[in-house]
Parts: C-alpha cells; structure tokens; sequence
C-alpha cells in the first residue's frame, strides 16, 4: 500500500504541473486572440487576472500533497491523539 501511495504522489505532482502549464499556456492563447481583436481585450484580461491567483496555489498544493507522499510521509497514519508524534 505504500508504494501506491508513493506512486501516486508521483501522479499528484505531474497533475499538478500539467495543470499549471495548461492554465498558462490557455491565458496565453486567450489574451493573444483578445490583443488580436477577436474577443474583447478587458473582459479577457480580467477574466485570467482573476483566475490564476486563484488557481496557482490549489495546483500548487497539489503538487506539495503530491511531494509529500512520494517521499513517504503518510507511509504511518496516527489512528489515534497517541500516535501523533
């Protein structure tokens, strides 16, 4: 079981950093077609400039949740206030 937690803490990180880059690269995409004249330049803008900040860190977390368990560290789960430390 614990190899399984480490390997998909391995699948947590790529997760993560495939969902930041796919972020970017899409506000990329939609700000170029704004600056373009293809969509509306304001609403665009505001619209990623709402959205990453929000964004980044939960796919930041994630890829910290991800670490966290590929290096083994809930490997032992405390099933009780005794087991804590």
């Amino acid at each position: 079981m614990n190899s399984l937690k480490r390997l998909s803490g391995f699948l947590w990180i790529a997760l993560g950093a495939l969902a930041v880059y796919m972020l970017f690269s899409r506000a990329g995409l939609e700000i170029s077609e704004a600056v373009a004249g293809k969509r509306p330049l304001l609403d665009t803008k505001m619209f990623w400039y709402v959205i990453i900040p929000i964004f980044l860190p939960i796919m930041i977390g994630l890829c910290l949740f991800g670490w966290f368990a590929w290096k083994g560290e809930y490997d032992v789960i405390a099933r009780d206030s005794e087991h804590l430390t």
